[in-house]
């Protein structure tokens, strides 16, 4: 039953309350339109007037107001004041028809979108409080000054300062034991994966990749003219029997061995020694997406493939764009001893030399110790704010969520149409992601999304969980 009474006559602001006055006013406001005593289209009272009988200052209710317009719950119409937004359309069948949950290629129209700021949920962007943005602005500003006094042709493999800093930290990180000849820097996971698919001649060949798996990784690879073979991930990580049974003459397997996307799975030490088998009796590679190992949340991160016993059949691929942020636009190549010269061949003729001012910060912030502390930091914030989502979720009553690495797994009915759900909570400005995108087409996809924890802000969380459920209890 709704609440008969004028909507702002139970606001009443907590001077105590560790939520500043606005995200209290915005609280209310947000909880009165998803509870429907503000209606679409209702008009709220001025800045004026609602402070007035408030006792705060306008700019208070007018950093609230714009907090909930830039989250599409309300509109500026201009002398018609501020007024409840329109819910988010439901796209119609044309766009519906574009965004399949069974069409690798529409599912790909929702990781495409960017941001300035990322949404509520979104994945694969790093916290954004958590960056070190003074210090990193610092070390930049002094890369500049460096690199403005060297003019010269600049290795395209990387500084070799920045290369033997890497060459220490994967040492203690990750168990990967190489010297700096064997790094290659990049300008990020994809430029890496398009040198490495070069230098071991993928075009025309089968490739073992993880399903569920990142969809853009398996146009990647289709672009590259490899042929994705999609291989069931289960508990224990990817399924190796299956891989060998698909295609045992495959050129190459991709995986995510140290935290699986979409699964946050690790891969077992049996599958390990069977997939290193594979590579070795086959004489084929496996190439290691670490993009999130360092951030395991349970207990100690496994080694990397690319640490042990089978070693010179993995090419070991990193990236700082998902542990620092995306703006960083540096990754790294670890080449076995096998293909040291054939990459540095590619790097040398085809390979763009990733920006020099930023390398020589980023030296500097590996060299000073502020990587590890940055990642030590980012392994708390993360643990928490996981647990707040899950435990925000239950108390809200959402579908029964599981941790799935840095994200959430929400469950839904089989059959539901998760990317176009999806499309109705980007429109809300929450950046969910549809579990049945993550599978490649033709394989038994699940329905579902996946909450990205990294920027789920403990301010923001109840509201934009409640705003989440209230779309899925009206899209079920």
């Amino acid at each position: 039953m709704k609440d008969s009474r004028p909507p702002f006559a139970s606001l009443s602001l907590d001077r105590d309350n560790p939520r500043s006055l606005s995200e209290q006013i915005a609280k209310h406001i947000e909880g009165a339109i998803l509870s429907g005593t503000l209606p679409e289209g209702a008009r709220l009272p001025s800045w004026r007037d609602l402070a007035t009988q408030l006792g705060v200052a306008r700019g208070t209710v007018r950093t609230a107001y714009d907090r909930l317009i830039d989250r599409h719950l309300l509109r500026a119409a201009g002398a018609a004041g501020t007024r409840v937004a329109e819910p988010p359309k439901v796209p119609d069948a044309s766009v519906r028809g574009e965004i399949s949950v069974s069409d690798d290629y529409g599912a790909l129209a929702l990781f495409r979108q960017r941001n300035e700021q990322p949404l509520a949920f979104q994945m694969g962007i790093p916290a954004q409080d958590a960056f070190p943005a003074t210090l990193w602005a610092r070390l930049h500003r002094h890369g500049v000054q460096i690199s403005a006094l060297h003019a010269g042709v600049m290795d395209p493999r990387g500084l070799p300062e920045l290369r033997a800093a890497l060459a220490s930290h994967l040492a203690l990180a990750r168990g990967l034991s190489c010297t700096p000849d064997q790094i290659l820097i990049t300008t990020g996971f994809r430029s890496g994966l398009a040198m490495v698919l070069r230098a071991i001649d993928s075009p025309g060949r089968q490739a073992w990749v993880e399903d569920p798996g990142f969809p853009v990784t398996r146009m990647a690879l289709e672009s590259a003219g490899v042929h994705p073979v999609p291989i069931r991930v289960d508990p224990e990580g990817l399924d190796v029997a299956q891989g060998r049974f698909m295609a045992p003459s495959a050129s190459f397997a991709l995986v995510t061995p140290g935290q699986q996307a979409p699964m946050g799975v690790s891969l077992s030490p049996a599958r390990r020694k069977a997939l290193l088998d594979w590579a070795r009796e086959s004489h084929g590679w496996i190439i290691e997406d670490d993009y999130l190992a360092e951030l395991h949340l349970e207990g100690r991160a496994p080694p990397a493939l690319a640490s042990g016993e089978g070693a010179d059949r993995v090419i070991h691929i990193g990236t700082f764009s998902k542990t620092l942020a995306p703006m960083i636009g540096l990754g790294f190549v670890v080449a076995p001893p096998g293909l040291v010269k054939r990459l540095t061949e590619m790097a040398w003729w085809l390979a763009t030399p990733p920006n020099n001012a930023v390398q020589i910060a980023l030296t500097r912030f590996m060299r000073e110790g502020h990587y590890f502390r940055h990642l030590r930091r980012s392994r708390q914030i993360y643990a928490e704010r996981r647990s707040l989502l899950c435990d925000t979720l239950q108390r809200c009553g959402a579908p029964a969520a599981q941790s799935a690495g840095l994200s959430v797994m929400v469950p839904l009915p089989s059959g539901f149409d998760d990317a176009r759900f999806a499309l109705q909570a980007r429109a809300a400005s929450l950046g969910v992601s549809p579990l049945s995108a993550w599978f490649a087409k033709g394989s038994r996809a699940r329905s579902g999304v996946i909450l990205g924890i990294a920027n789920s802000r403990p301010e923001r969380v109840e509201g934009d969980c409640r705003q989440l459920l209230a779309l899925m209890r009206s899209a079920l």
